[in-house]
């Protein structure tokens, strides 16, 4: 069965949702698709304090929840289901739901977000969202005045090595290696930073704590001598992988799958779909500019509509 739809959002983050009001609200019909993870990396957040409108800070499900119903209250479809490929070979663009439903889309708003690479080690996982954190912009906030410690050894982990230590009295950085991926204008902020500790050839081994982050554990690869090291924030940048797969081969992207876009706008090298959020951002990666980067790609389609389509 196919289904002809005006404007079809694949995302059910910031991005996604935000792209739906503002196409639901242009007359677009918008259908979106959530996905295989509803609200994206919002749903493990638990006090939002840095988005405008909620003064008393948000749970980051409260949040999406509050973004879909906004959503559906203005004319949004909002179903759910995996887009698993795509053929953008002509005006009308196809997509697969879920293997199976074939819908054909004069307009695609992809907002797929990214995912943040992780250790892989269950305390870590155990621990996520109460002391663990994959965004230290996000929630360093909360740990004013406390020891952190965060481990990765690029740009992204030394411009938040930085960010936390303005806000913490001391920042423990865990680099795997003797040393760093990151440019040498950033590794050296790092190594005059005073706050700042580099634990060098370390591996972490555990995150210590029961019900929030009491410490970390590390082993020196060199020595295979074990330190724990008392912190109550644990902060993991080794960096994100943006959910781009079904598109290789049809949209643009860089060498790390981040979709690229005509600068200043959401449009993709293919007339009539366009990217917004993360899945095309890997320098800001907020939940404002995710929204903002929804709203730009909601008004690209309507102009591309009202020119092509004459709607």
């Amino acid at each position: 069965m196919i289904e002809t739809v005006n404007c079809l959002i694949i995302g059910a983050g910031p991005a996604g949702y935000t792209a739906a009001i503002y196409a639901a609200r242009a007359n677009l019909k918008p259908v979106l698709y959530t996905g295989l993870e509803p609200g994206g990396q919002l749903m493990t957040t638990t006090d939002v304090e840095n988005y405008p409108g909620y003064p008393d800070a948000v749970t980051g499900p409260k949040m999406m929840d509050d973004f879909q119903k906004q959503a559906e209250r203005v004319g949004t479809e909002v179903r759910f289901g995996i887009a698993t490929k795509v053929d953008f070979s002509e005006k009308i663009h196809k997509v697969w739901i879920d293997d199976e439903k074939e819908i054909h889309a004069n307009t695609v708003i992809i907002a797929t977000g990214a995912k943040a690479k992780w250790l892989g080690i269950e305390s870590e996982q155990r621990l996520n969202g109460r002391g663990v954190s994959a965004c230290a912009v996000c929630d360093g906030f909360f740990y004013r005045g406390k020891e952190v410690a965060i481990i990765g050894a690029g740009d992204t982990a030394c411009e938040e090595a930085i960010y936390l230590s303005n806000l913490c009295p001391h920042v423990h950085m865990i680099v795997r290696s003797e040393k760093m991926r990151a440019s040498k204008i950033m590794q050296d902020r790092v190594m005059k930073n005073k706050n700042i500790t580099i634990h060098w050839n370390s591996d972490t081994e555990e995150v210590l704590g029961q019900d929030k982050v009491e410490g970390v554990r590390i082993r020196n690869n060199k020595t295979n001598e074990t330190s724990d090291l008392k912190v109550e924030g644990f902060f993991v940048a080794i960096g994100h992988k943006p959910n781009s797969e079904i598109f290789k081969g049809w949209v643009d992207m860089d060498e790390t799958g981040y979709i690229q876009t005509v600068p200043g706008t959401t449009k993709t090298n293919i007339c009539g779909v366009f990217a917004s959020g993360d899945v095309q951002d890997k320098v800001y990666r907020q939940a404002v500019t995710s929204a903002g980067s929804g709203c730009m790609a909601a008004l690209d389609a309507e102009r591309y509509l009202a020119e092509f389509f004459h709607n």
